[in-house]
């Protein structure tokens, strides 16, 4: 496994990603590769949903396709279409909120990576975002870890526009079982709507109970959560 790239960002504008990272490997005759990445690690309420991505060797990139955290969810849901028409294989894996709050929201985010990886229908390599992944080259077979992958690679830059659309779209469908929470808005992440209807109308079975935001009003401590609790709030992520 090679050492994650540290490539830094130019913060003056989005970054486009390359297939730099794959080429390398359909060099060596791999032609399955996948990009892996993750979304719905840091909001209060839902599951974590992580997407893996094949794209063919020699394959040119669909324009517009950029890290989903940089595009509108117009742009997102523009794009999706394409990628699962241009993709060789997609796959798509999510841990449930019980398996959040059992495992632990880390544990709980590989655990989708692997149901993603485990969706493509065979593999040769894994290309994911972010830092290497304890034993996840056991459950995976080679991979390479990639700092700020979604925005530099590809293939992990499809994933994360593939698994952002999946987890919104289900978020606004869990917002009409669930109104009230603006899901639909904010999917999921503890913003100040979301808090107060967590205060008003109750925590429902699709919030972390283990997180900080849902465990506060749980025990009753109806304050106001402002930037103080950003750094609890991150860490959550």
């Amino acid at each position: 496994m090679r050492m994650p790239s540290r490539r830094s960002i130019d913060t003056a504008g989005p970054v486009v990603p390359t297939l730099r990272f794959e080429r390398a490997l359909w060099r060596r005759g791999l032609d399955r590769v996948a990009g892996v990445d993750e979304v719905g690690v840091a909001p209060a309420s839902g599951p974590v949903l992580a997407a893996a991505v094949i794209v063919a060797p020699g394959s040119r990139r669909i324009q517009g396709v950029r890290d989903s955290k940089t595009l509108s969810a117009q742009q997102r849901e523009r794009l999706y279409p394409a990628i699962l028409r241009r993709a060789v294989a997609v796959g798509v894996g999510a841990a449930s909120v019980a398996e959040i709050d059992r495992l632990n929201i880390y544990n709980a985010t590989h655990l989708a990576m692997w149901r993603a990886i485990r969706r493509l229908g065979g593999h040769q390599h894994v290309l994911v975002d972010g830092l290497p992944v304890r034993e996840f080259e056991a459950q995976v077979g080679p991979y390479d870890a990639i700092v700020d992958g979604d925005a530099l690679c590809y293939s992990i830059a499809c994933a994360s526009i593939v698994a952002k659309v999946v987890r919104d779209r289900l978020m606004r469908r869990l917002a009409l079982r669930y109104p009230g929470y603006g899901w639909e808005r904010n999917a999921g992440y503890a913003t100040r709507e979301h808090r107060e209807a967590m205060l008003t109308l109750g925590i429902t079975p699709f919030h972390r109970r283990s997180f900080v935001t849902t465990q506060r009003i749980t025990v009753g401590e109806q304050q106001d959560l402002g930037l103080e609790d950003l750094p609890a709030l991150l860490a959550e992520g």
